[in-house]
């Protein structure tokens, strides 16, 4: 007999999903989703009738459950150990779930083709989206991120507050505002496929044309900011720099982690740096693009506004209007909750699916021949 949270939500929990992960459960993502019902209901989600087991004899036969996860980091292990379902039922989900790139973790093989019929990821056209973070309007409904997403034009957005200024702590009549440094930059991976530390030193040496320093905390810099003391990091990210390096670690389509949360939620403008079409996930005029205007041309866009505070405000109008969370904060947006939900409400679950081509849609085939040929030389 299924546990019940309330006589109102009795029907959402009478029928068990049953779902296995068929990798090793205790490594991330999948770590969270825990042992039994306890995320769901500890998250109070309004599904809290799915079981996650590593279990494979569970049921008595793993053909039993509704949906196998398979985690994507561990995609070779499979294939080097011969470790597969011999065999499957029709309307099972098979669930490839990942939330690190594709370029870290590519499908270069056909072997996956016709074998998963669900993804739960990053990217935004997956089955199941799993966002890094979520964007609400001004009525506190989700509208991001998305491919298709339709923001208010910049031109058709009001001034910033007055209070927004008096916060920045800057002086109007001044040519300099208060703010007094250029821009942070939080990072402990200094060997990166995106190569961004290379982009980063070109950089450095443009800033300095314009007298502009950059403080890198991390393992990567000569600065501290321990992980314990985040919000006291963003704090000073919020009180003392103007800019923020949000540079990924690798080139993925819509791979845009929450690191631009740094800047977005503490009055700071995002430098961005990756493969994503970022449109789809910050309104124009709210960031700078660090590929598309190139070392030079950044720092010295970074000195224009430093030195011009009103062209600065300007990428806070849309502050207004859409806000920045974490899943986890609502459990109608949480990632776990949404996966439930899923099993029991989603139209795909009654269908017989399967994805044909995976591999061409998790990583692009130029990208595969760039792996091939980086191991042969």
């Amino acid at each position: 007999m299924s546990e019940k949270t309330s006589s109102a939500d009795s029907e959402k929990t009478e029928s068990i999903k049953h779902i296995l992960i068929w990798t090793e459960k205790n490594l991330k993502p999948l770590i969270n989703l825990g042992e039994g019902r306890t995320v769901f209901i500890e998250k109070k989600c309004e599904w809290n009738n799915c079981n996650v087991t590593g279990d494979r004899n569970l049921l008595g036969d793993y053909t039993e459950f509704e949906a196998i996860i398979f985690g994507g980091t561990q995609l070779y292990l499979l294939r080097y150990k011969n470790d597969l379902p011999k065999r499957r039922d029709p309307k099972q989900k098979y669930i490839y779930a990942n939330l690190e790139s594709a370029a870290s973790y590519p499908v270069c093989t056909s072997v996956w083709n016709y074998f998963f019929n669900t993804t739960w990821t990053y990217r935004l056209d997956s089955t199941l989206f799993w966002p890094y973070f979520i964007i609400e309007d001004s009525n506190n409904i989700r509208v991001g991120p998305k491919k298709n997403i339709h923001w208010m034009n910049i031109s058709d957005m009001d001034p910033i507050d007055k209070d927004l200024k008096v916060k920045f702590k800057f002086i109007l009549e001044a040519t300099i505002g208060l703010k007094s440094k250029a821009a942070a930059w939080f990072v402990s991976n200094c060997n990166t496929m995106s190569l961004r530390e290379l982009f980063v030193k070109q950089l450095e040496e443009q800033m300095h044309v314009y007298a502009l320093e950059l403080d890198v905390y991390g393992d990567c810099g000569k600065l501290q900011c321990s992980q314990i003391n985040m919000k006291g990091c963003e704090l000073m990210l919020q009180k003392n720099y103007y800019f923020y390096l949000a540079f990924e670690n690798t080139f993925s389509e819509d791979y845009v982690t929450e690191k631009i949360l740094h800047a977005l939620r503490h009055d700071t403008v995002p430098i961005v740096f990756g493969g994503a079409n970022y449109t789809r996930f910050m309104p124009e005029g709210s960031y700078l693009n660090a590929l598309e205007l190139g070392p030079h041309k950044l720092a010295q866009r970074m000195h224009e506004l430093i030195h011009n505070p009103e062209a600065y405000f300007l990428y806070f109008k849309w502050k207004k209007y859409y806000s920045y969370h974490f899943p986890h904060e609502k459990s109608e947006t949480d990632a776990y909750c949404n996966f439930c939900e899923f099993l029991n409400t989603h139209e795909s679950m009654k269908k017989k699916t399967v994805i044909e081509y995976f591999n061409i849609w998790w990583t692009p085939h130029v990208y595969c021949q760039d792996v091939h040929n980086i191991s042969i030389h």
